[in-house]
């Protein structure tokens, strides 16, 4: 009963849960705002009434998921005191920084001009009003960075120094923060990956409505733009990823060791990457495995000979450094967090690729004898693709960390609140549960029904050549 109602133990699984929720609303808010603005984009510089459709169709979809995304991220900012009072005391001084750089900046550009653009369709200037949504969409990546900024000090620390006398890290150079070498490769991989799971829910939202043979005119372009996004956006997420790994065994060795499952220092041809690993129970004995030669060299060192440190040998490292401990995060979890993000991403690239290719020059998709109707199941059904691989690789950055809050500085048992019990951290935890239950609820009921509506006819002014919404959908 001690162990259920332990504060460590229900702080994490609260921290964990909450944020793996509110992260289904960050990727599709992202880049569905940048969607949006280009749709707007063709209708300014076009005048054609079928981007006028797409970018309120897909701008309601945008401000539900935009409104949702809000409520949700509020809980993060109270858990940190309310849970992680210790960890806020020892370090608030730095990673407030980019927190309060992404309030202060970076979501008030996106709350003003959203409103701007919400409520000026018909009373600003056409390319004025464009720019409302332009900036929304810069507001969302800047947002995006400072956020990613603040996580990369809890993976690499810099930009600080220790205040012996209070007993904590304060900060001594916000430059350094911001330009954290994790940041600056995490940022770009992460960016693109939004872009991917925005592109998996146009390819979804469109393929419903073609594989019933509604709104072609709007829907068969919508298909090819997040068909073509999703191979784009795919290819950069695997690039920046590449860079993400080699800061990665830079900054976190142990991480890269125990996504690999790695227990002793490998070089060359031995420094195999394993596609598949059965070990036994405890992790430090493979039974079998399929693996590619000097792939795990390549993609930690970029070269062919290079060395990977293995899980024991850095083990013993860190307990020189740091003290008597287990440093080791959990194997099983990173090291399968690890291929189903690779996995589930690469998945719904080669979906896209060939949906591209089956749609080409205006064909219907025709693959061999399978039905078309299963064909545009496929592409309905595999929007949690991405979004699966977004959520795994969340977990195994933040689990690879462990047994650090902030890598090197604090453990994660000592950002713990003291005068919390196992007992308070149940109920919000239940609490929270069952209020994101409901709220996941409502988002699904309300998104499904905005597809399934689909783009409005809109009117056109004869005297401007305006198109303007028949109804308003906000």
């Amino acid at each position: 009963m001690n162990e259920l109602l332990d504060p460590l133990l229900l702080a994490r699984w609260q921290f964990g849960l909450t944020t793996i929720y509110h992260f289904l609303f960050v990727p599709i808010t992202i880049g569905m705002a940048t969607t949006v603005a280009i749709f707007q984009t063709a209708w300014v510089r076009t005048d054609k009434v079928v981007y006028l459709q797409l970018t309120r169709f897909f701008g309601t979809l945008f401000l539900i998921n935009f409104a949702m995304g809000v409520v949700t991220g509020i809980v993060q900012e109270f858990q940190f005191g309310m849970n992680w009072s210790e960890y806020s005391r020892f370090v608030g001084d730095v990673f407030g920084a980019p927190l309060a750089l992404e309030g202060l900046l970076a979501f008030f550009l996106e709350a003003t001009f959203i409103g701007l653009w919400i409520f000026g369709w018909d009373k600003l200037p056409r390319r004025l009003h464009l720019a409302t949504i332009w900036i929304v969409a810069a507001g969302t990546v800047l947002s995006a960075y400072f956020i990613i900024a603040a996580n990369a000090f809890m993976q690499n620390p810099v930009g600080y120094a220790i205040n012996e006398a209070k007993g904590r890290a304060e900060l001594v150079d916000i430059w350094e923060l911001l330009t954290n070498p994790v940041a600056l490769a995490a940022f770009p991989h992460t960016i693109f990956a939004c872009f991917m799971v925005t592109a998996g829910l146009i390819i979804s939202a469109a393929a419903w409505h073609l594989a019933r043979g509604q709104h072609r005119e709007s829907m068969r372009p919508a298909l090819r733009l997040g068909l073509w996004m999703m191979v784009i956006a795919a290819a950069l997420t695997t690039f920046f990823g590449d860079q993400l790994s080699l800061s990665m065994v830079a900054t976190q060795p142990m991480k890269m060791a125990a996504a690999e499952a790695t227990f002793n220092t490998v070089c060359g041809a031995d420094a195999s990457f394993s596609v598949f690993t059965l070990g036994t129970p405890d992790g430090y004995t493979e039974l079998f495995s399929i693996r590619i030669p000097y792939l795990l060299s390549l993609l930690s060192t970029h070269s062919l000979d290079g060395c990977v440190e293995g899980i024991i040998d850095l083990q013993g490292q860190y307990e020189s450094l740091y003290g008597p401990g287990d440093y080791t995060p959990i194997i099983w979890i990173t090291y399968w967090s690890f291929r189903w993000m690779i996995g589930l991403g690469l998945a719904h690239a080669a979906i896209a690729a060939v949906g591209l290719w089956l749609t080409r020059g205006g064909r219907e998709p025709r693959l061999f004898r399978i039905p078309p109707r299963l064909i545009w199941g496929v592409a309905i059904w595999s929007f949690p693709l991405s979004l699966g691989a977004m959520i795994v690789g969340w977990i195994f950055t933040e689990m690879g960390r462990q047994p650090w809050l902030v890598f090197g500085l604090l453990p994660t048992e000592s950002g713990v609140s003291p005068n919390v019990s196992g007992l308070e951290v149940l109920i919000s935890l239940v609490a929270f549960t069952l209020v994101y239950g409901t709220l996941a609820v409502v988002e699904f009921r309300l998104i499904v029904r905005a597809i399934q509506k689909g783009p409005a006819t809109p009117s056109v002014d004869e005297q401007t050549g305006r198109a303007e919404p028949a109804t308003t959908v906000y």
